[in-house]
């Protein structure tokens, strides 16, 4: 799984927020336009592109991107 395909999949589930302000380092939490909309659209993108499937309580302690593309990778293996 590539980190950087990973960014732009996540990005591409914000209306508001601009592709380039997202990296690994993103706190996606804190943006303005977070909600549990964007939760749910990035639950679907990562069963979706991924085949995987994560339970909202299993992204709920995840911060940054870096800490979910993580969980996903170790869903992955």
């Amino acid at each position: 799984m590539d980190a950087n395909e990973f960014i732009k999949n996540f990005a591409a589930q914000f209306d508001d927020t601009d592709a380039s302000e997202f990296t690994l380092e993103t706190r996606f939490r804190e943006l303005d336009e977070w909600s549990s909309l964007n939760a749910l659209a990035i639950l679907n993108m990562i069963g979706k592109k991924y085949s995987v499937v994560l339970k909202p309580e299993e992204m709920k302690p995840t911060n940054t991107v870096q800490e979910l593309f993580d969980l996903v990778q170790s869903k992955l293996s």
